[in-house]
């Protein structure tokens, strides 16, 4: 067991033991639901409701603006109160609808689905994209997209995410001790669509009590198996997961299926198992509500579009002010300044501690170690990234293949110069990827304007 894993990684402290033993707990909202139109990489869903309509919960408020884009669902009963931009989690400003919860969570009538096995691969796929379905592990990719490769016949694997590497987050865990069926049962629907693939459940060693309990269940399905990971941090990135499971590598510039994966997070799994069986939409997703800040850490069954004050409180609030509160885990989560943001498809955890070491440290000079050389999983030089990045020098940056970075700021926890290193590639990252797109555009533009002036050209000599 443990023999799955890849090179680099780190090991911090989990602080899993906080909420991890805790059953799930449900979450019914008080105040207005904050439905925002992004809640996925791609184009922002439009509304389809307006001010002063009346909802219930599972109807359609918002379609997918597009191909690659996610219809949402309204999640409670009442009144579409206003259409207006509300701030999300990452701290931006977005459109959003905001429904006035009445309390009686009346809900749609779902139309019976079809047994999985009388339904289409197009049927299949239909489902998940009619329940607004994206990556619930923090990417946010539609799903739909995800299950619809150029060559299904050229996937092998499909892999279920379920590492769960970033410290103190528990939602997925509790999901395989309570709801592992779900798990199972999503898993037989992805395979369904790829006739040549192996389903791989993926889970970190220090979870041996689930490996053990679905390596039973599925002892008589032939074409799913439980991967025993080792733990280490950052396990369940996409790159890692598939090189640890399969040992084949993928790019920036490289998609999971290129490499012949699927990969789906552990609770998107349970998602797509709701839409194609029951065809019920995504409304409600388990986050983790933990940190030594908090009374009561545990897991909850929240419903998209609640407060984040919310669950604080439904945790027992706070022992004391927080030095810090991040969504998400403390390695790649995001710092929030404000409990008055929704819980997205995306929100995974609410992280509330006492103390925050990280603003606390003071920067010194690299002293050469190598240390975050040994520590990165792609295999990157970030102190020298991390100069190029603070001297704004994208060529030597892109010599050293800084878009490779895949963000999980290993470097900057081992780093005993204290260099925030992941903040500083980060940050030039994004600047060298929108400097080679408009590169790339001047260039387009400059090759259309010279085609168009050839043909000009050559029809002003052809006149002659």
């Amino acid at each position: 067991m443990g023999t799955y894993t890849f090179n680099g990684g780190i090991h911090p402290y989990d602080g899993k033991e906080l909420s991890k033993d805790k059953p799930l707990k449900e979450l019914l909202p008080k105040g207005d639901m904050v439905y925002p139109l992004s809640q996925h990489i791609g184009a922002p869903a439009k509304a389809v409701v307006a001010v002063g309509d009346t909802v219930k919960a599972g109807q359609l408020i918002a379609e997918a603006g597009g191909f690659v884009s996610a219809n949402i669902f309204s999640t409670v009963s009442g009144t579409v109160k206003a259409i207006e931009k509300r701030r999300v989690p990452v701290g931006d400003m977005v459109d959003s609808i905001i429904v006035e919860n009445d309390g009686n969570y009346d809900e749609v009538d779902y139309p019976p689905a079809k047994p999985l096995e009388e339904m289409t691969k197009e049927e299949i796929v239909a489902a998940v994209k009619n329940a607004g379905i994206v990556g619930m592990g923090g990417a946010g990719f539609p799903t739909h997209v995800k299950l619809s490769p150029k060559d299904p016949s050229k996937i092998e694997f499909v892999i279920a995410n379920c590492a769960e590497c970033e410290p103190y987050l528990t939602s997925d865990y509790r999901r395989m001790v309570e709801n592992p069926e779900l798990l199972i049962g999503g898993m037989q629907c992805v395979l369904k669509l790829f006739d040549n693939a192996k389903g791989i459940i993926a889970i970190e060693d220090n979870k041996q009590d689930v490996i053990d309990s679905i390596g039973k269940m599925v002892e008589n399905e032939p074409r799913i198996e439980v991967y025993a990971l080792k733990t280490k941090y950052p396990q369940g990135s996409e790159r890692h997961l598939i090189y640890a499971c399969t040992k084949r590598s993928i790019n920036s510039k490289m998609l999971p299926a290129d490499a012949g994966c699927i990969v789906d997070n552990c609770d998107t799994l349970i998602a797509i198992n709701a839409a194609v069986r029951e065809n019920k939409p995504l409304m409600r997703r388990v986050v983790t509500v933990t940190g030594d800040a908090i009374n009561d850490p545990r897991n909850f069954v929240v419903r998209c579009g609640s407060n984040y004050a919310d669950l604080v409180e439904e945790a027992g609030g706070f022992k004391a002010e927080p030095e810090a509160v991040i969504s998400g885990g403390p390695m790649m989560g995001f710092s929030l300044f404000d409990l008055n943001v929704p819980v997205t498809k995306t929100s995974s955890a609410l992280l509330c501690l006492l103390n925050d070491p990280v603003s606390k440290t003071v920067e010194s000079a690299c002293i050469n170690c190598g240390r975050c050389v040994d520590a990165c999983p792609e295999r990157l030089i970030p102190s020298q990234l991390a100069t190029y990045a603070e001297h704004e020098d994208y060529e030597e940056f892109d010599k050293l293949f800084g878009v490779e970075c895949v963000e999980c700021g290993s470097c900057t926890y081992v780093c005993p110069a204290k260099r925030h290193l992941a903040q500083y590639i980060k940050s030039m990252k994004k600047l060298s990827i929108a400097r080679s797109r408009a590169k790339a555009a001047e260039a387009k533009a400059k090759a259309e304007a010279e085609a168009a002036k050839a043909a000009g050209d050559k029809e002003k000599k052809g006149g002659e």
